[in-house]
Parts: structure tokens; C-alpha cells; sequence
């Protein structure tokens, strides 16, 4: 499943240099499934230890790192911006920080220390894919300020920010009431606004978090 996670990664910037940047978000969206599918079965079947850990932010790297990457600064040299869309390749070299931060800190066993790789990821992809399936949103995708604000956003994935892990427990609604809202919350922007909602919810799961932190 991790070697899924990298292949995906592989041809989605194959997609993504020749012009389907579209079919580049599904494939990272296959990813991202995968990426969290694959430690779940490996502590499900008692596999999981340092080799299939290192394995995993390799192929994070790839999927999550470079190829969310290559969409922009594909995006930006599209629009003109020759020069400056290299700047989008920052959003490869602050997940590899990220990622190789994620497996020496400590603090993040219960919790995330800036955003997660794959969430920041899943964000850009919701771009092209809002501009595929949603035409009233495909502007946003092919305006530069959008572009270089999603790098700039990139800088999340290394911020001292405390955000909420998805890891249960327990099920009870007591102690797991924030999370519950969290996710209903973000099954009903989907069901409304589909693709577009994707945005809302990296944003929301960010406000969440800082009232979790905050809430006595």
C-alpha cells in the first residue's frame, strides 16, 4: 500500500506535466487513501516498525511533497509566470521538513505539530479538480494569487500550531465531542459544495484546533 502511495505519486506528475492536472488530484487523492490505509493494516497484522515508518515519508515525499509542487509551479508557468513558479517548489521542500520533523518529535504521538502533509496536499489538489467538475469555481485555479497563496499556506506544515489528531480511543461523545462535530460538519460541506467544500474544511479543522487547545 505504501509503494501504491509512491507509484500514485509517480504518475500523477506524469498527469500533471502533460496538462491532466485533474487526473494528478484523483491520484493524490488514491494516495491519501492508501497513506492511511497502510498503517492502519500494518499495526492491524502487527507489521509495522522502522523500515515500513521510513518507507512511508519516502513515498509521502514524492506524493505529498514534490508532486502538489510540480501542479503549481506547472500552473504558474501556464499563466506566464516563467520565472517565479519555481518559488512553488518551497510546498516539496517544506513537507520533506515536515515529514522528517513527524518522525523524530515526540509531542506528536496524540497530536500534529503544523499541518499535516497530506492535508496541505489534498487542499491544492481540490484546485484543479474544482476547475474540472465545477466551472463557476475554475477561475481559482488559473489566478496566480491563488497559486502563490497556496505556497505561501505551505509554511502551515512547519508552524509551532498544535492541531488535532484523528486517532480514537474510545468512541464515547464526552471526549471525543470536537472531533465528532468536526468531522459532521465535513461530511455536510461535501455534500453541499463537493470539491470546493475542501478548502473550508483544511481551514475549519485548523479553527477547531486552536479552540480545542484553547477551551478549558
Amino acid at each position: 500500500m505504501t509503494c501504491g502511495n509512491l507509484l500514485c505519486g509517480c504518475i500523477g506528475l506524469v498527469m500533471t506535466l502533460r496538462g491532466h492536472a485533474d487526473t494528478a488530484a484523483w491520484l493524490i487523492l488514491l494516495a491519501g487513501v492508501l497513506d492511511f490505509g497502510d498503517g492502519f493494516v500494518a499495526r492491524l497484522v502487527h507489521v509495522s516498525g522502522p523500515f515500513g515508518k521510513e518507507l512511508d515519508s519516502l513515498a509521502d515525499v514524492v506524493t505529498f511533497g514534490v508532486l502538489p509542487a510540480t501542479m503549481i509551479f506547472q500552473a504558474l508557468w501556464a499563466l506566464g509566470f516563467e520565472n517565479w513558479s519555481y518559488l512553488a517548489y518551497l510546498i516539496a521542500v517544506l513537507s520533506a521538513l515536515r515529514l522528517a520533523n513527524f518522525n523524530i518529535d515526540t509531542r506528536q504521538s496524540d497530536q500534529f505539530i503544523g499541518l499535516p502533509v497530506p492535508a496541505n496536499t489534498i487542499l491544492i489538489a481540490a484546485f484543479p479538480l474544482m476547475s474540472h467538475y465545477q466551472p463557476q469555481f475554475a477561475f481559482l485555479w488559473h489566478n496566480p494569487i491563488t497559486l502563490y497563496f497556496l505556497v505561501v499556506f505551505s509554511f502551515m506544515l512547519v508552524a509551532e500550531l498544535p492541531l488535532l489528531a484523528f486517532k480514537f480511543k474510545s468512541f464515547g461523545w464526552r471526549e471525543n465531542r470536537i472531533k465528532f462535530i468536526f468531522l459532521i460538519l465535513s461530511v455536510f460541506l461535501l455534500l453541499f459544495l463537493q470539491f470546493a467544500a475542501v478548502p473550508l474544511i483544511i481551514f475549519l479543522y485548523i479553527l477547531i484546533s486552536l479552540f480545542a487547545k484553547n477551551k478549558p
